[in-house]
């Protein structure tokens, strides 16, 4: 009997929905993002900058210096030098002097003539110079960062290409920056995807009269949100491809060679986002097809599906050949997460026997299947990457959800948000400290990002209702 009412509840909940946690549709995706050039740059690396208090350096980073007159450049530089500020900010590595203390320092006009008496009377530690110039081609971009001690240059270089996107420098050199002072892999050059209904569109070819949902793209900071699929359906749950040039989803659109989509059963589908191609459909059959997540070398895609008769996980190929069944239990089997390692996988499974979700994880083949949460309720686990072995899921705190991390080494538990509203759908940024997840605190669902210690609150998103955030690792450039 429990069983037959687990299966009812399953057949209902899977139609509405590819997770009890974010119950979100997302859409088709043919539309193709403008693209950058990917800034060029030599190296030159010289020193560290450090505090002499033992504390986080203090860096100025002040408007770039525009070479040319013209308003294009003179907005590009002060833009590079105010998002760069935020970047570098975002990982908490130095101590941002704030912005609005500038105005007491006499402005440099180039490399040479830099105040360092004035910027060490605020205690700077290190200041970031950029200039500015336009060339026949696009921009040029040049960067230092001084060490306001000794003057001397502890990092310099030097960026070309398009002027028509200049936050892409202020990325760069953030990530730059980071990577050569703190050998850290920041995620300035990021990008979060996610399903929003905020176009307001309604889904065709159905009797329902649905809303339907559309795949988009932002920076990791909420900028540049961009939509990438079209087509009136309801798409959700989308992944990054490793590679960041492919991103796998479930949409409930219905393909009919001849025909065009219509509103079906819900299914895989990759939408290749720089070959201007329609999207690629991966699992055309009469089952229901939820929850991509990509391996970390790409080459296969776990997912959940009914095809057997039962919610279970399998594996496939990344084009689809060489499907693979995971589990197999009466009870619902989803949301899959890779390990960093691509040996483990961990998902959520109702098997506990109280119909409430906990989360397991087993190897890559199926076997060794272990409970490792005891929440009474947890959903959407998301693996971190190295160099932190955690497991971040939404569990129920209360009326709604909080986002929590396990440590899988010692099994502690800690609480990331505050019970404010329902949060849930975890994921991990590619550096491990930082999660983007779904909140209803603000009132509508909206994408937020907080640290890995529950700090930083940032919101991401706010028009419409926007489900399932998942983080690239690394830029989204085309070749």
């Amino acid at each position: 009997m429990a069983k037959n009412l687990l299966l009812a509840f399953v057949a209902s909940a899977m139609i509405v929905a590819a997770s009890r946690a974010a119950r979100q549709q997302p859409a088709a995706a043919d539309a193709q993002p403008p693209q950058q050039q990917q800034p060029q740059q030599p190296t030159d690396v010289t020193t560290t900058i450090s505090s002499e208090r033992g504390a986080q350096p203090r860096l100025a980073v002040p408007d770039f210096l525009a070479l040319s007159t013209d308003k294009e450049t003179v907005d590009a530089a002060k833009v590079i030098g105010r998002v760069l500020w935020d970047d570098l900010n975002f990982e908490h590595e130095f101590a941002l002097i704030p912005s609005d203390v500038y105005a007491s320092v006499p402005q440099a006009h180039s490399f040479d003539d830099v105040p360092f008496d004035a910027w060490r009377e605020l205690n700077a530690d290190g200041i970031v110079v950029g200039t500015v110039q336009k060339t026949d081609t696009g921009v040029r971009v040049q960067v230092r960062l001084f060490n306001v001690r000794d003057r001397q240059s502890a990092f310099g270089q030097e960026y070309s290409g398009s002027i028509a996107n200049p936050r892409l420098y202020a990325h760069k050199i953030a990530d730059d920056i980071h990577y050569s002072q703190r050998a850290l892999h920041g995620v300035a050059q990021t990008k979060l995807a996610f399903a929003s209904d905020r176009d307001g569109d309604r889904v065709t070819g159905t009797v329902e009269n649905r809303g339907a949902k559309e795949i988009y793209i932002s920076d990791y900071d909420g900028e540049n949100q961009r939509r990438i699929t079209v087509g009136a359906a309801l798409n959700i749950s989308p992944t990054w491809s490793p590679d960041g040039r492919t991103i796998a989803y479930t949409s409930y659109k219905q393909c009919v060679t001849g025909r065009g989509c219509t509103g079906g059963l819900p299914n895989i589908f990759l939408q290749h986002i720089f070959e201007g191609v329609p999207p690629e459909e991966l699992t055309a059959n009469n089952s229901q097809n939820f929850l991509p997540v990509w391996s970390p070398d790409g080459t296969r895609i776990a997912f959940m599906s009914t095809r057997d008769g039962n919610p279970d996980i399998y594996v496939m190929n990344r084009d689809g050949s060489n499907v693979r069944r995971l589990t197999n239990n009466p009870a619902i089997d989803d949301s899959p997460t890779w390990s960093p390692t691509g040996t483990q996988i961990a998902f959520v499974s109702g098997r506990t026997g109280n119909s409430s979700p906990e989360i397991f994880v087993m190897e890559a083949d199926g076997l060794g299947q272990r409970q490792i949460t005891r929440e009474g309720y947890a959903d959407r686990p998301t693996w971190s990457p190295a160099p932190f072995n955690e497991i971040a899921y939404a569990a129920r705190t209360g009326p709604g959800n909080d986002i929590k991390v396990m440590d899988l080494a010692t099994r502690q538990v800690r609480q990331l948000t505050d019970g404010l509203g329902s949060n849930e759908s975890p994921a991990f940024s590619p550096n491990g400290r930082h999660v983007a997840f779904t909140s209803t605190r603000s009132g509508k669902t909206q994408v937020f990002t907080i640290n890995r210690m529950g700090q930083d609150l940032k919101q991401i998103t706010k028009a419409g209702n926007n489900t399932y955030p998942n983080w690239s690792n690394g830029p989204a450039v085309k070749n």
